[in-house]
């Protein structure tokens, strides 16, 4: 039975030349970056040109990235340095029900050092309106954080909008780019976004390696203590391997963007379009017009969630839900409790499917028609 993956925003498999590049790595460069030898100053170049590229593929400058073991990280290092380094402008934070729990989390924990949080509504389609924002701030807020696309359903935030918002207010901007980063050019200077957060295993790059980009002007207390690695904003002899790794699938996505953003958004007809010939009765969570182009999140009336993944998997189509399934309990997705209410149907039977590298339309096609027959099994 031929296995089909399609929970790429859960964690994409690597790239090829990204495995190929780190075996290279990790077969001719054992050095510690911070020795001044040949071995270290050969480690020490791998870094400064990942560095170089990464910076420039968000319009940024190499001294502004800060290597990070993943995109929670690099959340937790954005919100608690900015919350650390500018306490005493105010304790105020602004963030959206909808973040990653990264996110949500540290909001939460500084609530319990005596911040307050404002967390904003979204619409039906899982966005932010701008007002909210706007009517949100206050001259004691230090910190705005709202990502760049969600990773259940796919909506992009007005994010440009949002950082011309904050031009003239003194609070600092963050956006978690973890699930957008490869899919669309991202420029911080053009949006300005003081702050962003990537993970390299969502771009077909290994697990525990990311960035965070802070403006220069950006003041962030550490979040590690040790040596003075990363201009002594965060400790730990660096990934040199994952970090060549992350270079190589962010060359590689760089490069096919925009072949990629046409390829998913056909997967996307493809499988709605089997769904409509069968006449199985389904709604789209969020937004068609502001949408990432890799993840469909759908709603299926009359099924339940465990039982559709169950059927799916065993099928042999790896998708996901927003919900944790634990043993015989549900734990409704927040994202989509934000945008339907506590009530609503949907928070019982949605399934996400997300695209990516491997997938081929005949596959989609294929889950397509294998999801139509299982809800109609379930619905009868």
């Amino acid at each position: 039975m031929e296995r089909i993956y399609v929970d790429h925003a859960a964690t994409s498999p690597m790239h090829p030349k990204v495995i190929e590049k780190m075996t290279e790595i990790m077969t001719s460069e054992f050095g510690n970056p911070s020795s001044i030898h040949y071995f270290g100053r050969g480690a020490r170049h791998i870094i400064d040109e990942a560095r170089e590229e990464l910076a420039k593929s968000i319009g940024a400058q190499a001294n502004e990235i800060i290597f990070t073991s993943g995109g929670t990280e690099a959340d937790n290092h954005a919100i608690f340095g900015v919350a650390e380094s500018y306490k005493q402008n105010g304790k105020h934070i602004i963030t959206t029900t909808i973040e990653h729990h990264a996110v949500l989390h540290a909001c939460k924990e500084l609530e319990k050092k005596g911040y307050e949080v404002t967390y904003l509504p979204v619409d039906i389609d899982g966005r932010v309106a701008v007002k909210d924002v706007e009517k949100a701030l206050r001259e004691d807020t230090i910190l705005v954080t709202i990502m760049y696309g969600n990773n259940e359903v796919g909506t992009i935030q007005p994010i440009r909008a949002i950082g011309q918002l904050l031009a003239d207010h003194p609070a600092k901007f963050h956006t978690d780019a973890v699930q957008a980063y490869g899919m669309g050019k991202i420029d911080v200077r053009e949006l300005g976004i003081d702050l962003l957060s990537v993970s390299a295993h969502k771009i077909n790059g290994p697990k525990g390696i990311g960035f965070l980009y802070a403006h220069k002007d950006v003041k962030l207390s550490s979040r590690m203590f040790g040596g003075e690695q990363e201009r002594k904003r965060r400790a730990g002899t660096e990934n040199v391997p994952s970090i060549a790794g992350f270079l190589e699938s962010v060359k590689i996505a760089q490069l096919s963007m925009e072949k990629k953003r046409k390829e998913y958004e056909e997967y996307k007809l493809a499988f709605i379009k089997k769904l409509t010939e069968v006449e199985v009765e389904f709604i789209q969570n969020g937004s068609l017009d502001y949408s990432l182009p890799h993840v469909l999140n759908l709603s299926f009336p009359g099924t339940n969630v465990e039982a559709m993944l169950v059927n799916l998997d065993i099928a042999g189509i790896a998708a996901s839900s927003g919900s944790a399934c634990t043993a015989g309990t549900i734990d409704p997705s927040h994202v989509l409790v934000a945008m339907f209410g506590k009530g609503s149907e949907r928070l019982q039977n949605s399934i996400r499917f997300s695209f990516g590298l491997f997938n081929t339309l005949e596959q989609i096609e294929k889950t397509g028609e294998e999801t139509a027959k299982i809800v109609k099994r379930l619905t009868k």
